[in-house]
């Protein structure tokens, strides 16, 4: 039979109460009960005064909008604004009625330059979900995966200039300089001069940041980005995002650079972080882009056990590859594949020692066209002085722990950067500076953990019950409250608990 729809019954007056319509199972019931988000006032406390003004919007609610455009991937705060105002359980999370008024969406914006910007409170909030899942039980952290991704910036990349601009080279430049003069005098060589100028100079230690100037491609829009082009990725203005997790995707560290920086770079500053809140690590798990002398030195002297994968010698099509050249230790010279010796020659500055053949033999010998084609008949064959810490690395691909932990990169650091890109809008930003980018990346992946958790505890039954014990009295009294507001022609509506 067909029936049609009373549309007068939308000017209709109804008494409702904004808790019941919200959903049992609702995510935002879970992440409101999964932590306490009071702890921001006092995290924000000096930020505001106590006398002066007139009454601000809450910082919880400022907090929540901008957790709520991360949870949901929605791709601009204006775009929030317009959700939260027809969305009964966005409503409810930031703790508004049906009737209220939703604050302007500037409104974000202008508290974050006027205050939240040069704090520390995303970073506070990242740490307080993270211990939340810790004392929880939920992280896992005998192993760490780490990785970086990029994230589009909001830059045209037809806009444009070339600048010679200092940029930060690996923090461990000045501690390799020092064995490269070590390793020189051990072999009777002259020590290099150090030329580089004072504010080049580190400290002598990791935690400096030496620089080097270069030609870059700077964008007019944002200049703190970089230009990314890796393989046949679409070239492009970016920010690259350095992330470590643990092995129940949990993410323990999020630290973010412009695109122009190679990922092995930005590792010292993502594993310092995680390594100091937990040094219990046991294993840290990377991809081929980390498989380097200074890295794998940096995860050895730090007592943890560097997992790598295989990574495809770069040697040109038609030559012998350099695994083809076997090192005698003992001798310290490398044998050809016609079993002739190639002798050390000298340590250049980038810190690799140079292994060369004898010319003599070589311009007689049948594979030279498969080992060199230099004019002066000479091969060379380069080692660096913290190859033994990548030979460890290697060593490691082979065992049973090695293998298994690796495979788990797709399971969690991928599957994090996936989630992020996909559900969370993580593979752009609309924000321009790198400060502005980290904050918000920060806050992203806070949200994450705090849907993690949620979910977890919900599964596990560690969440208190979703309704008040008023909606559950109020049921009894339901249909009393109906007849006496019948009388008056109205309509009492209240959704059975």
């Amino acid at each position: 039979m067909l029936r049609k729809k009373d549309r007068t019954i939308i000017n209709q007056v109804e008494f409702v109460s904004i808790d019941p319509l919200v959903p049992d199972n609702h995510l935002l019931r879970a992440v409101e009960a999964s932590i306490d988000f009071n702890f921001i006032y006092d995290e924000v406390k000096e930020l505001y005064s106590d006398n002066t003004g007139r009454p601000s919007i809450d910082p919880v609610v400022l907090i929540k909008l901008i957790m709520l455009q991360a949870l949901y991937g929605i791709r601009s705060m204006r775009q929030t604004i317009q959700e939260v105002e027809v969305n009964i359980a966005y409503r409810w999370f930031l703790g508004y009625s049906l009737g209220e008024k939703i604050p302007h969406f500037s409104t974000f914006g202008k508290n974050y330059e006027r205050r939240f910007k040069k704090s520390d409170l995303f970073e506070k909030v990242f740490e307080k979900v993270l211990m939340e899942a810790i004392q929880c039980g939920f992280v896992k952290t005998d192993a760490v995966f780490i990785d970086a991704t990029h994230v589009k910036a909001s830059a045209n990349k037809n806009k444009h200039v070339k600048k010679m601009v200092k940029h930060r080279v690996h923090k461990y430049k000045r501690n390799l300089f020092v064995e490269i003069n070590a390793d020189r005098e051990e072999h009777g060589k002259k020590p290099f001069r150090d030329d580089d100028d004072d504010d080049n100079k580190g400290d002598g230690n990791a935690s400096s940041t030496p620089t080097e100037t270069r030609e870059v491609t700077v964008s007019k829009t944002d200049p703190e980005c970089g230009m990314f082009h890796k393989g046949e990725k679409e070239r492009c203005f970016a920010y690259m995002a350095s992330v470590a997790c643990d092995k129940n995707n949990f993410i323990l560290g999020v630290e973010t650079a412009p695109g122009n920086i190679h990922d092995s770079q930005v590792f010292t500053d993502i594993f310092g972080k995680v390594n100091k809140q937990f040094p219990k690590i046991q294993a840290v798990v990377v991809d081929a882009g980390y498989k380097t002398p200074g890295v794998c030195r940096e995860i050895i002297k730090a007592g943890k056990l560097p997992i790598m994968p295989y990574k495809r010698p770069m040697t040109k099509k038609g030559y012998f590859k350099k695994s083809e050249y076997v090192y005698d230790e003992y001798y310290d010279c490398y044998i050809c594949p016609q079993d002739q010796i190639l002798k050390y020659s000298t340590t250049n500055r980038e810190g690799y020692r140079e292994y060369k053949s004898d010319p003599k033999i070589c311009i007689n010998c049948p594979k030279r066209m498969e080992c060199t084609q230099s004019k002066n008949y000479t091969k060379v064959v380069t080692r660096h002085i913290w190859e033994p810490y990548r030979e460890i690395a290697e060593h490691l691909r082979y065992t049973k722990q090695g293998k298994d932990l690796y495979k788990k990169r797709s399971e969690t650091i991928e599957r994090v950067f996936a989630d992020a890109k996909e559900k969370h809008g993580m593979r752009y930003t609309h924000y321009r500076g790198l400060r502005k980018v980290q904050n918000y990346l920060t806050l992203l992946f806070a949200c994450m953990n705090l849907k993690k958790i949620a979910m977890w505890k919900k599964r596990l039954g560690m969440l208190p019950p979703a309704r008040s014990i008023f909606f559950t009295i109020s049921n009894i009294f339901q249909f009393k409250w109906k007849r006496h507001f019948k009388s008056f022609g109205l309509k009492w509506r209240l959704s059975s608990v």
